[in-house]
């Protein structure tokens, strides 16, 4: 549940009224049903202390319980399901079939839900809306498109399709930085192991030297005394430390929005979340104008779909354009995202009632600038990956090797 705080324009005064929603469109609907007056804004906000504290306590055992669905599975289910109603096979026999077959125990229990749920007489969305936070706002988009043109098996293939692609962008990244990932935690885990036990044995060498350590020397043994005696504080720390950014994002929309707004500041990571954020938000959008759901439906499913915030905010822009009876091209020129090779191409597929293809263009040439980012990824990070590991070997070089040199020095009589 989200927390939308409405300001409400009654008898000359603004009010503001704080209450919770699974999204802003149902939001905006208890909004004008419970508060009399005029909506005058109506924002998603951050629930106070006490209730975060209470959801919190709540939910913590529940969460760790709570089983995540795999991506492969559903991406999978949804295809199987697709060919099956395409078929003929009615919707309720194709998801008791599939919730038999799955290996994936969460899936299972979605599908056989479903079935059983659709034999009584419900609806796939009202059964699937159940499962929004696990199956995802873009499945329910698509299920409700099939469930409205009575063409179910359309869009399950395409709601495949989107999500395949998706998950294409997902492992093409993990994979890019799988390599510069991998080096740095070898690298980290090789010198801690010589803080911790290699330069403890120098460390009596140095002490019976008896002259001024070199400054190399000084910040190596400095470390290494860190390590041995405050090792553990300094892991309870930064695991707190993680944990406690991680509930702040989960938890708090102000918080969140401030580190997306770091996170797209930060030079290399901004590229990947720009495209893959542009990327994404084109492909959804494109793909639900082709199936015909209506743009501002589509804008505010592909917006949903938009992970970091300031560029949700950014795309909320054209929604709201669209909604004031203005033009998509002049949505894309107010949110200052998109190239005006981009808008041109809009414009002239708003034009000439080519909407649609214009759009899958789009796509592709943000797919294509995403995939170059990607592609470069690991050449971007390997002069900062080599700069680190060359100044710890340099380090760890001149902190014992200069000491060294003047005991040979001391005892050559020079």
């Amino acid at each position: 549940m989200k927390h939308f705080t409405a300001t409400v324009l009654a008898r000359g005064k603004k009010t503001e009224h704080n209450f919770y929603a699974e999204s802003k469109k149902e939001a905006h609907y208890m909004a004008k049903a419970k508060y009399s007056g005029i909506l005058v804004k109506l924002d998603e906000t951050s629930a106070p202390l006490e209730d975060q504290f209470a959801q919190f306590k709540d939910n913590i055992f529940k969460n760790a319980k709570k089983k995540k669905l795999k991506p492969d599975a559903l991406i999978a289910a949804i295809q199987q399901l697709a060919v099956m109603t395409n078929a003929g096979i009615s919707l309720h026999q194709s998801l008791s079939d599939l919730a038999e077959a799955t290996d994936d125990p969460t899936l299972k229990d979605i599908l056989s839900n479903c079935a059983e749920d659709i034999n009584a007489g419900s609806s796939f969305y009202k059964s699937m809306d159940t499962y929004r936070s696990q199956v995802g706002g873009l499945t329910l988009a698509m299920i409700d498109l099939g469930e409205k043109t009575g063409n179910m098996a359309e869009a399950l293939n395409n709601l495949g399709d989107m999500l395949e692609e998706i998950r294409k962008n997902v492992i093409k990244f993990k994979k890019a930085m799988a390599y510069p990932r991998n080096v740095m935690i070898a690298m980290a885990v090789a010198f801690t192991i010589l803080l911790s036990f290699v330069v403890p044995q120098f460390k009596s060498i140095f002490a019976s030297l008896g002259a001024e350590l070199p400054l190399p020397t000084l910040i190596l043994l400095f470390l290494s005394d860190a390590l041995t005696q405050y090792g553990l504080y300094v892991l309870a720390g930064v695991v707190t430390i993680y944990l406690s950014i991680k509930y702040m994002v989960d938890n708090n929309m102000e918080f969140r929005y401030r580190f997306h707004q770091l996170l797209l500041r930060t030079k290399i990571i901004k590229g990947i979340i720009l495209y893959s954020s542009l990327s994404r938000f084109t492909l959804v959008f494109s793909e639900l104008v082709r199936s015909g759901i209506p743009i501002s439906e589509a804008l505010e499913t592909a917006i949903n779909m938009t992970d970091n915030l300031p560029m949700k905010k950014k795309f909320g822009l054209i929604l709201a354009t669209v909604e004031k009876g203005g033009s998509l091209k002049e949505g894309l020129e107010e949110t200052g995202l998109f190239e005006n090779m981009v808008i041109q191409m809009v414009k002239a597929g708003e034009s000439s009632g080519q909407l649609d293809a214009m759009l899958d263009k789009v796509t592709e040439y943000y797919k294509m600038r995403f995939d170059a980012i990607i592609d470069g990824l690991a050449e971007a990070i390997e002069p900062i990956m080599l700069g680190v590991i060359a100044g710890l070997v340099l380090l760890l070089a001149l902190g014992i090797f200069l000491p060294m040199w003047s005991l040979g020095d001391a005892a050559q009589g020079r």
